[in-house]
């Protein structure tokens, strides 16, 4: 695609943003533009641009056509001053038939994208890690295939660091939530069960989720790029984002169903927990310097009912 050409002197910076049509991408361009940032994003032939359309005219957009080549010129055209990398393929559980994906989304991807970076020399990199990678709260411990090849990019990434001079923060997520949010997660299928006033079907519920309001981890994002520009970085560090007040997935329900007035019927225990379910989030990671949640769960389900009533009412 045909980088449209902006005055680069309007920005104070410039960044790369892999997966910035996902939920978490999409509130973290939004927050660097408003920042005054010039942004570029790096996306798929097959991706969907439905997500940025009304922003499209304010960012650079790059198509990825998967080869290592395509990611180099993409990095030398972008130059930015450090790298977001976001994208990935999340499966809770997959198939044999998702090997091929899983392996070129969540691990050759990034791959391409570290080699482009030193090529061009870049130094600075935010990546984008899982809680998942802790099952047990062990070092290591991957709660499914997805997780693993989270870590297998963190560990391929280790030799750019040493040989290339890579500086990089790996931010691990818990569960994030906010408004507008399509993913099918539990505040969605809570929605759509009181919407269509239908008994849904879950595990018993007694598993602990720990629940981060989107705008606290864009928070953590935007911290993690400043300690990198402000070269805090000797080589890798990692920081997770948790609320530090992980609930069980029964009370979530019950303060979702206590503030949204509405009849929501759960069959608690007609689904089993999954094989590696986790019953209680990792809890031995690091918070980053300076970063706090400022919604606590009551005040973050508010926001996204609230939203959700609106658009209801929208449509009506």
């Amino acid at each position: 695609m045909k980088i449209k050409k902006l005055n680069k002197t309007n920005y104070k910076s410039s960044a790369i943003v892999t997966g910035a049509t996902g939920f978490i991408g999409y509130h973290l361009v939004r927050r660097l533009l408003k920042e005054g940032w010039e942004i570029h994003v790096i996306i798929r032939s097959s991706s969907s641009l439905s997500s940025l359309k009304d922003i499209r005219n304010n960012i650079f957009i790059h198509k990825h056509n998967g080869t290592t080549n395509s990611m180099i010129k993409i990095v030398k055209d972008a130059k930015p001053t450090i790298v977001f990398h976001l994208a990935s393929l999340f499966l809770a559980k997959h198939s044999s038939e998702d090997i091929e994906r899983l392996v070129k989304s969540n691990i050759l991807f990034g791959i391409q994208l570290a080699e482009a970076m030193a090529l061009d020399g870049i130094k600075k990199l935010v990546n984008t890690g899982t809680s998942w990678q802790h099952f047990q709260n062990d070092h290591y411990n991957p709660v499914c295939l997805y997780a693993a090849t989270k870590q297998s990019f963190e560990d391929l990434v280790k030799f750019y660091v040493e040989a290339e001079d890579l500086k990089v923060i790996t931010i691990k997520l818990f569960d994030t939530y906010g408004p507008n949010d399509i993913r099918p997660k539990l505040l969605s299928l809570l929605w759509k069960a009181v919407q269509d006033k239908t008994k849904l079907d879950m595990s018993p519920g007694n598993q602990l989720i720990d629940l981060v309001y989107i705008d606290d981890v864009i928070d953590g994002y935007i911290l993690a790029a400043k300690r990198l520009m402000d070269n805090k970085v000797s080589n890798m560090e990692e920081y997770f984002l948790s609320s530090g007040k992980p609930i069980s997935l029964k009370k979530i329900v019950a303060i979702y169903r206590r503030i949204i007035g509405q009849q929501l019927l759960i069959n608690w225990g007609k689904i089993p927990y999954r094989k590696r379910e986790v019953i209680v989030p990792w809890n031995k990671g690091k918070i980053i310097p300076g970063w706090k949640p400022k919604y606590d769960l009551i005040a973050g389900l508010k926001k996204v009912i609230g939203s959700d009533l609106k658009k209801n009412k929208q449509s009506l």
